[in-house]
């Protein structure tokens, strides 16, 4: 029996969930996220909590179950709080800086690089070394942030590149003579 599936999703003040057949459509302060559930499980709306349950004791509608509920608190969280990922950007002349829908970072190449800011998402630098990228899709917040720390890896011995404020880079030590 799935422990996160059984418990239901509560819906804080402001937030209204509507459902139609296997589609939740959650509304709240920040916007609108919509989730579509598999055939293996049921989705029920009551007293401002979201409930799910298993159709069957599948092991498939066993999985189902326990993903489907924390993909309906994710869209819950979502819309009420968002999701924030925060990068920080080591090295001497690496930089970052945001202008207009482009985030511009010096990353030690002979070009700056210009990533493209996508529509859902916000893009901060409050210094020049660090990044935080916020959305209300958990997914979306996520790649977006990894697409950017793929321009420049933190590497082993110096420590330079782009991380997550919360990596912890493991270190190397350099050559002996």
């Amino acid at each position: 029996m799935s422990r996160i599936g059984k418990r239901p999703v509560e819906l804080p003040k402001g937030v209204t969930a509507t459902l139609s057949g296997q589609t939740i459509e959650v509304k709240g302060p920040k916007g609108s996220r919509s989730f579509t559930a598999t055939d293996d499980v049921t989705l029920s709306v009551d007293e401002g909590a979201v409930s799910v349950k298993p159709r069957g004791l599948s092991k498939r509608a066993r999985q189902q179950w326990g993903m489907s509920r924390t993909q309906v608190a994710n869209l819950v969280a979502g819309v009420t709080t968002g999701f924030k990922k925060e990068m920080e950007i080591t090295g001497v002349g690496y930089r970052a800086a945001v202008q207009g829908k482009v985030l511009k970072l010096s990353l030690g190449y002979s070009h700056d690089v210009d990533f493209a800011i996508p529509e859902d998402v916000t893009i901060t630098t409050p210094k020049p070394t660090e990044i935080i990228v916020e959305g209300i899709d958990q997914q979306v917040v996520g790649q977006v942030a990894a697409n950017i720390r793929e321009w420049r890896k933190p590497e082993p011995y110096k420590g330079k590149g782009i991380k997550y404020k919360d990596e912890f880079i493991f270190r190397k030590e350099g050559k002996k003579k």
